[in-house]
């Protein structure tokens, strides 16, 4: 607990990205394997849900502290953090805790979400009382299921990756799916063995990921060395059957079988050793439907045959990652396309009509793909995606074999990173909101602010994180916990010296709320500072 205590504080106080990889790779380099394991778990954005009620502690510290309800809450709109607050107003302890990370999560938070009320209370005053302030910060954090801090998982992997000497994409892709946080699994992580058979069952493949078309098309070359296609409004997924069982994972490492039931009874008619690389879009009629009726979907609890006959799903199947068993993200792209629709046309015709291969948009030149893509609105598409036809599958974001060529208005994923209450109707609310995307170091840049676009209960949803995550207050504005992803869009970009970002841009508003991506998933300055070239050029 002392050394992730440690950490914790230096990558809380540095924006600085070679900063925080060295911190990683300190920690990571001294702590005990099973002490690792749960830091990795919780450093690379997991955490156990929630084993005591924010509310809870609250009354206890209040008890402990003997000060009166409004103190706390005057204190607590002060601090702007709940978890801080406590740590803060509780009896001063010089003493550290010694106690190894792994003990403190596996034989005491965890047993405590089933103890009864008098033992949660006296457990949790117990180790607020031999713990020191930073400590008990950490602690409440992980007990109220509130624990983040400013890192990435891709800085995670960039920390182990440099200490083990074992490429980031192997690292990558052994966190991917569900794993157990215990020394056997951390010793796994960075065995420099690869065995074939390694990736269990249900584990994904890190994704593939595009840049935004910043330049001439003609700089692509000739228009033959290429694969056209359109860019879908869904939610990427990959679709897995292995060992005759299906798995269904969102972009954002969301296991979401049960979520989509078609597509699960599908992939069943798969054959053994597939996985398919797609988009998840509502269909009807042969028809793509906005992406709003999916999200109709998305936020159910239960799904029931009435929503299910409203909204169909598809795959649409631009991929294929695994092929009779064999990992072929090495293989080229047009060889993995010959495999992808082998595979289709051999599945059963109720499976063919939920996985779709994409269609390939055959053009003359670039001027007539061009062309081609005014077409896009129409289509219910966001224009076209453009793939080397001898890329391999790569893992992330890699500039050079794919490319999104979206259609305007400009659009960017952007993090929320300062929100400030409205004026009006909406003056008890947090509505205004500014927004960043990563420079070159890795780290947050605001870049727009913007507070349309969102429905009352996205809103609602956007303030209650505000309040529950702020950082620090800076008079009426609050910065809040790197975690939300939005997309925004604007009309027309220029330079600017007023804005840390170099540029301003005009009519930002917010599109959706991007929650199927994670803040790893946002654009960058670069690609922004790119359109403002490509704009004026």
């Amino acid at each position: 607990m002392k050394l992730f205590t440690e950490l914790y504080i230096e990558l809380d106080q540095t924006n600085k990205t070679n900063e925080k990889v060295e911190a990683l790779k300190f920690y990571f380099e001294r702590a005990e394997k099973p002490d690792a394991a749960w830091a990795l778990y919780f450093l690379s954005g997991r955490k156990p849900r929630q084993i005591i009620p924010s509310k809870r502690l609250r009354e206890w510290a209040l008890e402990l502290a003997e000060i009166p309800e409004w103190l706390f809450d005057e204190s607590r709109d002060t601090v702007g953090d709940g978890a801080e607050t406590i740590a803060l107003l509780l009896p001063n302890n010089a003493e550290t805790d010694e106690t190894p990370l792994h003990v403190l999560v596996e034989k005491e938070l965890l047993p405590l979400r089933e103890a009864d009320e008098e033992t949660k209370r006296r457990e949790v005053v117990a180790a607020w009382t031999r713990m020191n302030y930073s400590q008990r910060l950490v602690y409440n954090k992980l007990i109220s299921g509130s624990f983040r801090v400013g890192v990435s998982q891709l800085l995670v992997v960039r920390a182990l990756s440099q200490l083990s000497e074992i490429p980031a994409d192997i690292i990558a892709h052994r966190l991917m799916g569900n794993w157990t946080p215990d020394a056997e699994f951390f010793a796994h992580l960075l065995s420099p063995e690869l065995e074939s058979g390694e990736t269990p069952i249900a584990r994904p493949f890190p994704f593939h990921l595009a840049h935004q078309v910043d330049f001439p098309l003609e700089d692509l070359g000739n228009i033959g060395e290429w694969q056209a296609e359109w860019k879908w409004d869904g939610i990427r997924a990959q679709v897995i059957k292995r060992q005759d069982q299906v798995f269904v994972w969102s972009r954002g490492e969301d296991l979401i079988t049960e979520r989509f039931p078609e597509i699960a009874a599908a992939a069943e008619l798969l054959p053994n050793g597939t996985v398919l690389d797609g988009e998840l879009l509502p269909w009807i009629d042969d028809k793509v439907m906005p992406f709003t009726e999916l999200q109709k979907r998305i936020g159910r609890k239960n799904l029931s045959p009435k929503i299910l006959a409203e909204v169909p799903v598809i795959l649409q199947c631009y991929d294929l990652l695994e092929y009779e068993n064999a990992d072929v993200r090495s293989f080229q792209m047009r060889e993995r396309r010959e495999f992808l629709e082998r595979t289709l046309e051999n599945l059963p015709e109720k499976a063919r009509a939920i996985f779709r291969p994409t269609d390939i948009v055959e053009a003359a030149d670039w001027a007539h793909l061009t062309e081609k893509r005014s077409e896009s609105r129409s289509l219910g598409v966001e224009g076209f995606m453009l793939k080397r036809k001898t890329s391999p599958y790569r893992t992330g974001r890699h500039r050079g074999d794919w490319w999104k060529w979206k259609v305007d208005p400009m659009t960017i994923d952007a993090v929320l990173l300062y929100a400030q209450k409205g004026t009006g109707k909406r003056s008890g609310l947090f509505t205004d909101y500014t927004f960043a995307v990563w420079n070159d170091e890795g780290e947050l840049v605001p870049f727009a602010k913007a507070y349309s676009g969102l429905t009352d209960r996205e809103i609602r949803k956007v303030d209650k994180f505000v309040r529950e995550n702020t950082k620090e207050t800076f008079g009426p504005v609050r910065s809040v916990t790197p975690q939300l992803v939005f997309e925004l869009a604007f009309e027309a970009i220029q330079r600017s010296t007023r804005h840390k970002s170099g540029v301003a841009v005009r009519f930002p508003r917010i599109l959706r709320w991007r929650d199927d991506k994670t803040i790893k998933d946002a654009d960058s300055l670069a690609t922004i500072q790119n359109l403002l070239d490509a704009s004026q050029s």
